[in-house]
């Protein structure tokens, strides 16, 4: 079965990595959910408004999100649940890297 990865921050933008990520991510057979607020579709893909707006289990989220604009979505990572979360360079954020870790959701920086 394979593995469900929330691209957050998911741009429409091919240079952009977390753009890369989701065609790559894709390619490796991965159920990929991109989230962008204001997007609807990116690669193909429908594009979830918000992290609560997924409804089913999660393995990875992988963050594509400037940590000043991450810690709005602390809550919906926590209620997510995933089994990790993968910081990006630049999306690093030791504070909701501890907090996720607390809750017994593992995380690693890229």
């Amino acid at each position: 079965m394979p593995e469900t990865v929330v691209v957050l921050g998911a741009s429409p933008k091919p240079a952009r990595y977390s753009n890369q990520a989701i065609h790559m991510l894709r390619d490796y057979g991965h159920d990929v959910i991109p989230v962008n607020p204001i997007q609807h579709e990116i690669a193909g893909l429908a594009v979830a408004p918000s992290l609560q707006a997924i409804a089913r289990p999660v393995d990875t989220v992988t963050v594509y999100v400037s940590p000043a604009h991450l810690e709005p979505l602390l809550d919906g990572l926590l209620a997510l649940k995933p089994k990790r979360v993968i910081f990006n360079p630049g999306a690093e954020h030791p504070g909701i890297a501890a907090q996720l870790e607390q809750a017994g959701i593992a995380t690693e920086d890229a």
